[in-house]
């Protein structure tokens, strides 16, 4: 038995995981475990975990904000806007965790800015239309 592999691809980083006994993920239909062999493949990853085990009995974690999972002649590929990767749970668990609220916040932030461009914005052409009035 040789395993599978899988691609790990996001915005800024790939990797190249060999010997790949079995993977679990998540979907919108809930968990599901592919295998060396498994038939042609696709589904959309939800917020969340999912499990790597190797040949060698190793384990790890990978921390993934949505991705799309796509599994074809042994090759799993998952395409992903960012991820985590690491052999311990907790750590990878607390990782993502930070970097939610560490997201939200930068949303949250982005949402003010642009709520404060709209307002400058609608003052603007309020005076624009004031200005147009007085001349008229």
């Amino acid at each position: 038995m040789t395993g599978f592999t899988v691609l790990l691809q996001s915005a800024t980083q790939s990797e190249r995981l060999e010997q790949v006994v079995s993977f679990v993920g998540e979907d919108a239909s809930g968990s599901f475990g592919l295998m060396q062999g498994h038939g042609r493949f696709i589904t959309s990853l939800v917020f969340g975990m999912a499990r790597v085990r190797y040949l060698d009995g190793r384990r790890e974690y990978l921390a993934l904000p949505e991705a799309v999972a796509r599994f074809d002649r042994d090759e799993l590929t998952l395409s992903t806007r960012r991820y985590l990767r690491g052999d311990d749970y907790a750590q990878i668990s607390q990782r993502l965790r930070d970097d939610l609220v560490r997201e939200e916040n930068n949303l949250v932030e982005l949402k003010r800015s642009l709520e404060q461009m709209e307002r400058a914005m609608m003052l603007r052409l309020w005076r624009m239309g004031r200005s147009q009035e007085a001349l008229t």
